[in-house]
């Protein structure tokens, strides 16, 4: 577990610490008391066993202490789950998608307002696959990002998204169960075929968070990470209409009327009608 870089993912960090304190502290008198009765009353030291066998004040004691520590940790756990569920007032919308072996990301809406035609498949990056093929002779320590080792855990086109935004993601399966999972996020949820599962997150910082397919999906499971990239709100509205350009380019200007070359028409000459008749030739008298 960890804290997670979400508003949110404190909630189950902090309910797994208070579980396992309570684990820790049950699991010390529980075995502290096996290990007194063993060593301080063994037959060896001469102890003998009492002849009672129930104590009701004991046996109450025992049976409704674990009873209250369970239904504490089970109000704080509905709490959070319910709070995790409740994308009410959400500012962003990404349907998240998994296929055999990859994620497709689409943006539905931001701020109010559809996102048209802005969405990619996102998966394994170039170098991690070469180097995971059989036989490739590649050092699986050399696929760095930086000084950030990220063999099987990078990819070509990561999720980008903006910091201090409450975002809706709801993903469902194209074709078997899936598990989308960013532990930074503090939740994963099962991408299921026919079925639409949501939930949301709201990142403080930006910065880059990694995660993996968390449902065994078939032979390629181990391949299919997931990207999230956090950038500021102007950086992401810059990234989102340089997005949108891509997927809905202008339509191209109309063609200019073509000029007509053709020569006007020449005036047609009439050639004067053929005489007939003979010419009249005139008498002097």
């Amino acid at each position: 577990m960890q804290p997670g870089a979400s508003t949110w993912s404190h909630v189950p960090y902090e309910l797994n610490n208070w579980s396992f304190g309570v684990c820790v502290v049950i699991g010390i008198l529980v075995f502290g008391a096996m290990f007194i009765a063993m060593f301080r009353f063994r037959k060896s030291r001469g102890a003998v066993a009492e002849k009672w066998s129930h104590n009701t004040r004991l046996e109450i004691i025992w049976t409704t202490v674990p009873v209250i520590i369970l239904i504490t940790l089970a109000y704080f756990a509905t709490g959070g789950i319910t709070s995790w569920a409740d994308t009410t007032g959400s500012q962003m919308t990404v349907k998240v998608t998994g296929y055999q072996w990859k994620w497709r990301y689409d943006y539905v809406e931001y701020l109010g307002k559809p996102i048209s035609k802005v969405g990619f498949m996102s998966k394994l990056d170039t170098q991690s696959d070469q180097t995971r093929q059989l036989g490739s002779g590649m050092d699986p320590y050399a696929v760095k990002v930086g000084n950030e080792n990220t063999y099987l855990l990078d990819v070509d086109k990561p999720l980008v998204v903006p910091v201090d935004t409450k975002i809706r993601f709801i993903i469902t399966g194209a074709d078997v169960i899936h598990s989308w999972w960013v532990p930074a996020l503090g939740w994963k949820l099962d991408a299921i075929p026919g079925i639409v599962n949501a939930a949301w997150t709201n990142i403080k910082e930006p910065g880059t968070y990694r995660g993996q397919c968390a449902e065994l999906c078939g032979q390629d499971h181990g391949f299919m990470p997931i990207v999230v990239v956090a950038k500021s709100k102007p950086d992401f509205a810059k990234w989102l209409a340089d997005q949108q350009a891509k997927s809905n380019p202008p339509p191209a200007a109309p063609a200019p009327a073509a000029a007509s070359t053709a020569a006007a028409p020449k005036t047609a000459q009439i050639a004067p009608a053929p005489t007939t008749g003979k010419s009249a030739t005139a008498k002097q008298g």
